[in-house]
């Protein structure tokens, strides 16, 4: 296929969620270390199914915490506790900065690319607050045509009317477009509309260079 626009991830694709978590701590106010830390940052960036830690009584919201700011912060709180975490506001407050959001190697160059071929882009995310500081702090917010972001749009992936809303914003057929993302199940769902699916894997920053360059290279960009 002859590709003419793209859509990308955020989380895990372009960017990954990496705090400083030197001040974690657990329950007892003693820093929470080593497979607690790990544990803590995979419920954190899991892109589908519900995490450990999340008490009974909020999992049904689970599915709503990508369209309310509010039940986000509310919720997460509650999977933080639940996880061992003494002090869940300090985690939760770098969620939402963009020094928090490390770009990928290769972040920047991909979205040049695409902008240099003169293909329109759009950033399509599950989530609960404006995530334009952080391109915009890596300096590609303009190579971004359009943000297409859950919690305004009132819907959350797999939901094929995201993947919709972002092709008709920058104005491509479904069919005429790649979607590039992390997770096979809220991602790939951008099949189901006609799009092509390139999948990259959510691995830290500095273990993965160039995956998103090859994505797109294996349709004739770049």
């Amino acid at each position: 296929m002859t590709v003419h626009g793209v859509l990308f991830d955020f989380s895990g694709t372009l960017f990954r969620f990496e705090p400083v978590v030197d001040e974690l701590v657990g329950p007892d106010g003693k820093p929470l270390v080593g497979d607690m830390q790990a544990e803590v940052m995979r419920r954190m960036t899991a892109p589908v199914g519900q995490p450990g830690g999340l008490p009974e009584e909020l999992r049904e919201a689970w599915a709503r915490r990508d369209l309310d700011p509010a039940l986000h912060r509310e919720l997460y709180r509650a999977v933080l506790r639940g996880s061992g975490v003494g002090n869940p506001e300090y985690l939760y407050e770098q969620l939402l900065s963009p020094e928090a959001w490390h770009p990928f190697p290769d972040t920047v160059a991909a979205l040049h690319a695409v902008a240099a071929a003169g293909i329109p882009a759009a950033v399509i995310s599950n989530i609960a607050w404006d995530i334009r500081p952080v391109f915009e702090r890596a300096g590609v917010v303009e190579q971004v045509k359009e943000f297409v972001l859950s919690y305004a749009e009132g819907a959350v992936k797999p939901d094929p009317r995201l993947f919709a809303v972002a092709c008709h914003r920058i104005g491509i057929e479904p069919a005429e477009v790649l979607m590039i993302g992390d997770s096979p199940e809220a991602d790939g769902a951008a099949a189901g509309i006609g799009c092509a699916v390139a999948l990259v894997d959510p691995l830290p920053v500095e273990q993965r260079p160039h995956a998103l360059l090859d994505a797109l290279a294996e349709f004739g960009i770049g």
